[in-house]
């Protein structure tokens, strides 16, 4: 929408619609809570407490280990971690340094890694022992000079010539080199994009990008936080940018407590909450999927929760609700992507929430709906297109990749590649990725309208539709569901429930029963790699 008072008129008079960014690098960020809450923990890992004061310390030694280990301004360290100290204190450290966070999935397989070492460049990866072979099968083919291997426990693995964690800091002459950091300009983090439609992209976020998004959700929620006082239950990976600014920026930000978890395991969580009490958790739908159908769930204490942000992947409207009821919280969804640090938007707690929207933008930002043939037409009201996003948060570009870059940035505008609606009041409804639409017999059909039905049957847990070839239509609708536990029902069943419930052209041709879903590591409903299984069969 171009007239930004619609949605800022929801803001109250002591949220600011603006921010204003300071000439602040992350590293100082993390110096700033490190003096106004020393003693508070920083860190909980399994009941190893962690202060801010002695992670700055640990911040400070890995930096200045990396200069001892010829390190620069500029040069890229890759981390290829679960959610551990060692994450944490490598980001930082790397950030302290002058150099740049390469970030990296820990489930890649050695050709996805071997690639990203080669576009980034990096000569220096801090790796999870359990896959410190993966990254010496690749080492031959890349620039890599320096293995730092963390572990989550004692190891008795002998990883000697490269280094373990512990003794790289030990290198440490305890004091770091100063650098200078021009925040708006200087790229802090390569963050990898999923490669779904071809080359995965490194979007270079600047410091400023990233602290710009940190102020944007404070300020959108400082009502809400406390500062000093809150304690973030962070199981969505850190390397994940829904992870890394919501978990954990955000947090060091306000002083906060970071209870990370490796992986999400649906009875550690549960107990985490029970024993730790959190008050703040940003998940994903199928973390909620999953407490939702837990026979004992309330018995956890999810109730200290009192911020519950989704982001990632939408959010089914009836499981929202199924959540609310069954444990008392509120779930404000919200919206974003990488190459915007990566959230625009978000359902508020100050103003009305409308479930099955994402919101509407944070402050500073500024977003309109464009039609899908030349992107440059603001779209009516209420009508399809695709979403473009304006704001301090959005990307410099993408690493190496002009050609990209231009296609994705433009005239200012972050091109999205996502198909959404925006009502009378600002709020924004996504509804499919671009290339997610399926066109049948001359229809646009939008998988997540048939998601949203599916997810109101009673048996059904989880679902994802996708289009597949059709000689007479060119694409069919096919559902993928998996069913509740104990609960029974067929095909037929399924389709006379969306007939009853949806357009005839919309009803899904064909329905197949899953015992579960491929998913990404954060918790996303893999849709890309079950039509990825349909052609290869």
């Amino acid at each position: 929408m171009s007239e930004k008072n619609v949605w800022f008129s929801k803001y109250p008079d002591s949220i600011a619609t603006t921010i204003t960014m300071p000439e602040k690098s992350l590293p100082e960020m993390l110096r700033e809570s490190a003096e106004k809450y020393p003693q508070n923990n920083a860190l909980s890992f399994y009941g190893r407490k962690i202060s801010y004061e002695q992670l700055l310390q640990s911040v400070t030694h890995f930096a200045s280990a990396l200069q001892n280990r010829g390190v620069e301004s500029g040069d890229r360290v890759a981390i290829m971690l679960p959610n551990c100290p060692q994450y944490v204190i490598s980001y930082y450290g790397t950030l302290t340094a002058g150099a740049v966070v390469t970030q990296v999935n820990p489930m890649s397989v050695e050709r996805e890694l071997e690639y990203i070492l080669n576009d980034s460049g990096a000569e220096t990866i801090v790796v999870f022992d359990a896959l410190y072979q993966k990254v010496k099968s690749v080492q031959a083919s890349t620039n890599l000079k320096n293995i730092i291997v963390a572990s989550l426990q004692p190891s008795e693995h002998d990883f000697n010539p490269d280094t373990r964690f512990e003794a790289f800091l030990s290198e440490s002459s305890g004091r770091t080199s100063v650098v200078d950091v021009d925040p708006a300009e200087d790229v802090a983090v390569l963050q990898y994009t999923g490669g779904t439609t071809g080359r995965s992209k490194g979007a270079m976020l600047t410091h400023q990008n990233l602290l710009a998004n940190v102020l944007q959700s404070h300020e959108f929620f400082k009502h809400d936080i406390k500062l000093g006082k809150e304690r973030s239950l962070t199981v969505i990976p850190l390397f994940h940018v829904f992870g890394m600014t919501a978990c954990m920026n955000l947090s060091i930000y306000t002083g906060a407590e970071i209870i990370l978890l490796p992986r999400f395991d649906l009875e550690e969580v549960l107990n985490t909450i029970k024993n730790e009490q959190p008050t703040m958790f940003p998940g994903v739908p199928t973390m909620y999927v999953a407490i939702t159908n837990h026979p004992k769930a309330e018995e956890y204490g999810i109730g200290s929760i009192e911020i519950c942000n989704s982001g990632s992947a939408p959010m089914p409207v009836e499981l929202l609700r199924e959540f609310e009821r069954k444990t008392g919280s509120k779930i404000l969804e919200g919206y974003g992507l990488s190459e915007a640090s990566p959230t625009t938007h978000c359902n508020p707690s100050f103003a009305e929430r409308k479930p099955g929207s994402v919101g509407i933008g944070m402050p500073s930002t500024e977003y309109k709906v464009v039609d899908l043939a030349t992107g440059t037409e603001e779209v009516p009201v209420g009508e399809l297109g695709e979403v473009i996003i304006k704001g301090p948060q959005v990307m410099k570009g993408y690493w190496n990749m002009p050609e990209e870059t231009a296609s994705t940035l433009r005239d200012g505008w972050l091109y999205t590649g996502d198909i959404a609606r925006v009502d009378e009041d600002g709020y924004l409804s996504i509804v499919d990725r671009k290339k997610d639409m399926i066109i049948a017999s001359g229809y646009n059909i939008y998988p997540r309208d048939i998601e949203e039905v599916l997810y109101e049957h009673p048996a059904v847990q989880e679902a994802v539709v996708i289009g597949i070839p059709d000689e007479y239509r060119g694409e069919a609708v096919k559902a993928v569901i998996v069913l509740k536990a104990g609960k029974d029902t067929d095909e037929g069943a399924i389709k006379e429930f969306c007939r009853m419930n949806m357009a005839a052209y919309k009803v899904p041709n064909v329905v197949e029963f899953r015992e579960q879903l491929p998913k990404t590591s954060v918790g996303k409903i893999l849709r890309r790699a079950l039509r990825d299984e349909l052609l290869k069969s």
